[in-house]
């Protein structure tokens, strides 16, 4: 066989090598996504699911709470924040307002919080309520209070103020966990 033969004879080889490499490659990254995405529908649907009850509003006689949440709205974030003139925290924010509008007396941390009052569960979410969701992979890592048509006050991060957000947005939506209702005849449940 002469030189010329067997050249192309290699790089021919060659070029279907690198081919089948390339498609079985693509293919193995075709199929992570799709199980990935699977995962991730599946737990957008659960969620889904627990948020779309946020788009029925009912009442408690709990608007009070709502409404000083809503009034705290562009007070800036702090860590460890717990008034409108030093900032706030999530836990902050909430202590503060539960306290100064409804004389109900919390603990500190958002962990501690999700053990007070109850679950509404299968029930439409009140303005109010706390709302608790998972930022950081702890189930009550953040919260914020119901205000009423799908939307809740929060201290969300750093450099940040105190805003009015929609729970639906889809970051929120994902990391819901639940609702809570307090009355100031059951903090300590």
């Amino acid at each position: 066989m002469s030189d010329h033969v067997l050249r192309i004879m290699l790089l021919t080889h060659s070029k279907s090598s690198l081919l089948c490499r390339t498609l079985i490659g693509c293919g193995i990254f075709i199929c992570t996504l799709l199980s990935l995405s699977g995962c991730a529908s599946f737990g957008s649907k659960n969620n889904a699911a627990k948020v779309s009850q946020f788009k029925q509003d009912t009442s408690v006689g709990t608007e009070d709470i709502s409404i000083a949440a809503v009034g705290l709205v562009g007070v800036p974030y702090r860590y460890g924040g717990n008034n409108p003139k030093g900032g706030f925290d999530c836990s902050g924010l909430i202590a503060y307002v539960y306290n100064k509008s409804a004389n109900i007396k919390l603990p500190r941390t958002i962990q501690e919080m999700s053990t007070k009052g109850k679950n509404v569960e299968n029930q439409p979410p009140a303005p109010g309520d706390l709302v608790f969701f998972n930022t950081t992979g702890a189930k009550y890592s953040h919260a914020g209070i119901y205000a009423g048509q799908g939307r809740f006050v929060h201290a969300p991060s750093a450099g940040g103020t105190v805003r009015l957000e929609h729970i639906t947005k889809p970051y929120w939506a994902a990391r819901f966990t639940e609702a809570r209702r307090l009355t100031s005849a059951s903090p300590q449940n």
